[in-house]
């Protein structure tokens, strides 16, 4: 049964598209979205695991990241939500449950909003959405002419010396260098301009200079029926843990767990611990089956609540 990830493609609306997967073809299906600049190789240390208790696992590259093709076209959550989706279909899967990391959080809540009838559960992984707060290095590249700056970011020589500064700092007890490594990955993909568009037009959907422009806080009440686990890097400092701890109150059925040594990678900071309470959560929680009446009532409540 093949446990290690394969790298496969296919072609959705006249774009290639990346996915790696793991797994039995037929099992319940496990949807892994990463987050900007980053791959679907993020999540490759957790994937062998998880296919091994059964699970189909996709771990999709989105478009402008990655393998996938990086079309001048919609990068907003919606238009990412609806590509996972089409995915989804073209693989002949109807549900699954979502698991999405940073900007992946916000497209697997999207995608939980849009399309709730595919949603098993709702997993989100130092996510974005949360909240206004996120680190200065994003607020900057939103200014205009951001995009004529990136490629300096992607120089080898930079990325290089902040592989030294992190493993400097790891060196004296401060464990960043996942963080570093995982960002200087994602800024070498920078060097290619299609990529540097991809991503530029995707941050100024979501942030702009004075913090995360999309906040989902006010639409959590709708994950009342689904499943709903929260893990975060104590040590995140893109997205602070902070976020996660509000979205737990707001939400009173879901589950927390903050990874006390982690940043804003805890699935690569510990994938075993990571993989293990993924597979703990989706054991005790059955799978959601929002209907039709369930997500009116959800909504006239609200819309009753606000009015009152």
């Amino acid at each position: 049964m093949p446990f290690e990830p394969e790298l496969r493609h296919m072609t959705i609306h006249g774009h290639r598209v990346a996915y790696r997967t793991a797994g039995p073809d037929d099992g319940p299906a496990l949807v892994l979205v990463h987050g900007i600049t980053s791959t679907s190789a993020t999540w490759a240390d957790v994937m062998p695991a998880l296919a091994e208790r059964g699970f189909t696992v996709v771990a999709p590259d989105l478009l402008g990241h990655g393998e996938s093709a990086k079309p001048r076209g919609d990068y907003s959550l919606g238009a990412y939500a609806s590509g996972i989706r089409d995915l989804m279909v073209a693989l002949g899967h109807e549900q699954a449950t979502f698991v999405g990391h940073s900007l992946g959080g916000g497209v697997a809540m999207q995608l939980a909003y849009q399309f709730p009838e595919r949603c098993e559960r709702l997993v989100l992984v130092d996510s974005g959405g949360l909240g206004r707060e996120v680190s200065l290095l994003l607020r900057a590249a939103t200014l205009p002419g951001a995009e004529f700056v990136l490629p300096l970011l992607a120089a080898a020589g930079l990325v290089d010396a902040g592989r030294s500064v992190g493993r400097f700092l790891d060196r004296v007890g401060l464990r960043v260098m996942t963080d570093v490594e995982e960002m200087a990955r994602g800024h070498a993909s920078l060097h290619q301009a299609d990529a540097r568009e991809a991503f530029v037009n995707t941050l100024r959907t979501i942030i702009d200079p004075r913090g995360q422009r999309v906040n989902a806080t006010d639409r959590l009440y709708l994950a009342e029926n689904v499943p709903f686990l929260i893990v975060w890097g104590e040590r995140d400092p893109i997205i602070p843990v902070e976020h996660g701890r509000v979205a737990h109150e707001l939400v009173p059925n879901s589950r927390l767990e903050v990874f006390e040594d982690a940043g804003h990678f805890p699935h690569v900071d510990e994938p075993r611990r990571f993989s293990d309470l993924l597979l703990e959560f989706i054991e005790e929680t059955e799978a959601a089956e929002v209907e039709p009446w369930q997500w009116r009532e959800l909504l006239a409540t609200a819309t009753s609540s606000a009015a009152a």
